[in-house]
């Protein structure tokens, strides 16, 4: 991440994922919201992506482009300068276009989970968070937090 000038904001639950690489625009910040996925190798340039999205491996976003909350950016794709996506778009290609709309927040909020459950067990040295015994358990009463947005309640 550089940020020589302007800001970047990375909200609650996103994790970022290795090898992306995150930068300011020559006058933009760059934004990430809650509840977000930015896959591997991506590259987020003085962008905005909305609350619940999942930003696919090795995509890039560019300067001033904004990503509508519960959206995905499928991976490969390259979003221009400038663009913007409405809230639950299905974003690829190169440029990348509006493939279809879907609200995909509340998946994307349990991929956003996945990550922090991954996160949380491995700072105890432990490396079983998808397949410890009670996994099936927890993810079923995340699954059903989810379902009626109890989880935003927690943060």
């Amino acid at each position: 991440m550089r940020a020589e000038n302007a800001r970047i904001e990375i909200g609650h639950m996103t994790n970022i994922q290795d090898f992306t690489m995150i930068h300011v625009g020559a006058t933009q910040p760059t934004i990430i919201g809650d509840f977000c996925s930015i896959t591997h190798h991506c590259t987020i340039h003085g962008a905005t992506i909305g609350d619940h999205c999942l930003i696919g491996i090795n995509a890039t976003i560019m300067d001033g482009a904004e990503i509508g909350a519960g959206s995905i950016v499928a991976g490969g794709a390259f979003v221009t300068e400038g663009s913007v996506f409405p809230e639950n778009s299905i974003i690829m290609g190169a440029p990348a276009k509006l493939k279809t709309e879907r609200d995909n927040r509340r998946a994307n909020r349990f991929n956003a989970w996945m990550y922090n459950r991954n996160a949380e067990f491995y700072a105890q040295g432990r490396h079983d968070a998808w397949s410890s015994d009670d996994f099936d358990e927890w993810m079923q009463a995340k699954q059903t937090e989810i379902a009626t947005d109890a989880d935003l309640d927690l943060y």
